[in-house]
């Protein structure tokens, strides 16, 4: 283990034990740690994909844009990569590689560095997370792999990754959804919004109904909160809520405004700050506060 973290880098050992992990850190240290001359070329026919990559597809246009870059300016940042028994796999840079390819490229210049299975998992969940644009079910799957691979509660999970428990739940929640409304959010016609909502319900043929509803009337997710809001008609699903311990004056807010919101909040100072991950994340907590319009 020793060997191991020495070969990893100065420091990388408390960065991964590190809460949240932040791919940045991650790849700056491993870059400023690596002289010059072992950064190597390695051959594109010799990488694959890492196996616990969460992004099954690419911006087919943003990796056109970035080969056009690359074609002009060249790799700017090495890729890092892990030998394998046959070639290697991407740790971190599959966007590069694939636009690398595009651009006509033969070899990519790159990091060999050794990482455990459950490194690679959690730098190929955070590369994207933090970087890129996953669909709900990509994001979902990737946690539940994460949460059985590590052998993680949804509370410390939530730490690795940065957000609310109940974000981690609502998430997981995704992957109950009948096919068919996962085939909608696949196609884009439903939003991560619209499936929260639809993954509270106990009632799959409900939930069907109501999907194919949102779709032919271009309903808003505030919309159809409303339509789902009689306890009545609409049997939610049972949550066992776990709340912080009241470390201070606004802890109580802070608990209610992550369950509302599904997202990391903190009150320091005076301030309120809410995470979000990118636009279309940013754009559900506007919908979610009637911001939006």
């Amino acid at each position: 283990m020793e060997n191991k973290r020495k070969a990893l880098g100065r420091g990388l050992e408390e960065l991964f034990s590190s809460e949240p992990l932040d791919i940045a850190k991650v790849e700056e240290e491993i870059i400023n740690n690596t002289p010059k001359e072992q950064i190597t070329e390695i051959n594109l026919d010799e990488l694959r994909s890492n196996p616990y990559q969460p992004r099954k597809n690419f911006d087919e246009e943003s990796l056109q844009e970035l080969a056009s870059s690359i074609k002009t300016y060249g790799v700017f940042q090495p890729i890092i990569a892990k030998k394998s028994i046959k070639g290697y796999e991407i740790v971190a840079g599959e966007r590069r590689v694939k636009a690398s390819r595009l651009a006509g490229l033969k070899t990519i210049p790159a990091i060999i560095k050794d990482f455990t299975d459950e490194e690679m998992m959690e730098l190929a969940l955070l590369e994207n997370l933090q970087r890129e644009n996953l669909s709900a079910l990509e994001e979902a799957e990737a946690y539940y792999k994460l949460k059985e691979k590590l052998n993680l509660t949804q509370e410390e999970l939530a730490e690795k990754v940065g957000k609310s428990r109940s974000h981690i739940t609502n998430m997981l929640g995704l992957l109950d959804l009948p096919a068919e409304i996962k085939d909608d959010i696949i196609k884009g016609d439903l939003s991560m919004g619209h499936a929260r909502v639809l993954s509270k319900l106990e009632n799959k043929e409900q939930a069907l109904t109501l999907a194919d509803k949102v779709i032919k009337e271009n309903l808003s997710v505030r919309k159809l909160e409303e339509l789902t809001s009689s306890p009545e008609e609409f049997h939610r699903k049972k949550e066992i809520t776990k709340r912080k311990p009241l470390e201070n004056e606004f802890s109580y807010l802070i608990n209610d405004l992550e369950e509302k919101l599904d997202t990391k909040v903190r009150i320091k100072n005076n301030k309120l700050e809410i995470s979000f991950i990118n636009a279309n994340d940013l754009n559900r907590l506007l919908e979610i506060m009637h911001l939006d319009k």
